[in-house]
């Protein structure tokens, strides 16, 4: 059996969530919500479910997993408690570096080249990306639902994904200009189109305006089913903003051409080096290069569990 530890943050669940289908094995979810105590450093939490409310801790319980699979600083140390009460069976699986003193307790360590990391922890795995769940078999499934829906928009379709700010970057109505001029550039026959909840206000009322039609365009938190797999599985090209690792990520396992969208001042270091990645690998180009399908689809999920199943199972 293999646990995840499904915090408040949906980025780290995906990732997770992409990991255990890419397994195949039986998976119980944990929902993990955190009180005021997690602000603690991790060496001073240690292995213990200090951090996490009541609730929490009482569907941690035995019979305890055969692999516990965590993302993020804030929940490693679940993992480690989790581990240490079951007489050290149970093998973790971290996502993301818990921090410089807890690196080596993690039994296999996920960590994304961009991160650069240097140490020499044996128990280190480094990808190429976040992992996803971007598959044949779900975009194929996608499809067959979104394609009578999609199917008055004109190909090529170009479907775009738009992020925003992150914690020290702003995403401006000039960056939208600026996207809005390269998306039409591409000159496409329709566009289908989805803000993220970071997406200020004002750049989803700026696009709804100023991207050509015929366009399909969904707003984050509409009360209509969400698209944003069926626009990854309509697409003949996709348009993304580099903001986001993890949609970079998941456009580069579909299989169709990708054009990230990545003004210096929108993006930091780790994300010029992930891009940069993706254009050196022929997984995407920049805005202005030339689109093309990539030799491969990328998915570091997979990678992640025939390691977990080599390794650890």
């Amino acid at each position: 059996m293999i646990w995840i530890l499904a915090d408040d943050r949906a980025g780290n669940v995906n990732q997770l969530l992409g990991i255990v289908e890419a397994l195949g094995e039986p998976y119980e979810r944990k929902d993990i919500r955190y009180n005021a105590w997690v602000r603690l450093p991790n060496f001073l939490r240690g292995a213990s479910f200090i951090g996490i409310t009541e609730e929490s801790k009482a569907g941690l319980s035995a019979p305890y997993p055969d692999v516990v699979l965590s993302a993020g600083r804030r929940s490693f140390p679940v993992a480690l408690a989790i581990k240490k009460l079951s007489g050290g069976k149970t093998k973790i699986v971290q996502l993301m570096n818990p921090g410089k003193l807890e690196e080596k307790k993690a039994d296999l360590l996920i960590l994304p080249t961009h991160d650069n990391y240097s140490g020499k922890a044996s128990n280190v795995m480094q990808v190429l990306g976040t992992p996803h769940r971007v598959t044949p078999e779900k975009l194929a499934r996608e499809k067959k639902h979104w394609a009578p829906i999609f199917k008055k928009y004109p190909t090529p379709r170009v479907s775009v994904l738009v992020g925003g700010a992150t914690k020290d970057k702003s995403f401006t109505l000039k960056h939208a200009q600026q996207l809005v001029d390269a998306i039409r550039a591409l000159k496409p026959a329709s566009l289908l189109v989805t803000t993220s909840r970071r997406t200020p206000s004002e750049i989803v009322t700026f696009l709804e305006k100023e991207l050509p039609e015929p366009k399909f365009f969904y707003c984050f938190g509409d009360q209509s089913e969400n698209p944003y797999f069926g626009l990854l599985s309509m697409a003949d090209m996709l348009v993304v903003t580099g903001d986001s690792m993890s949609m970079c990520s998941e456009c580069a396992g579909v299989g169709v051409p990708v054009v990230i969208f990545a003004p210096k001042e929108m993006v930091g270091e780790k994300h010029a080096r992930f891009h940069q990645a993706l254009y050196s690998q022929g997984y995407a180009v920049p805005v202005g290069g030339w689109p093309h399908p990539p030799k491969d689809c990328l998915n570091p999920a997979q990678e992640i569990a025939q390691k977990i199943k080599k390794e650890l199972l």
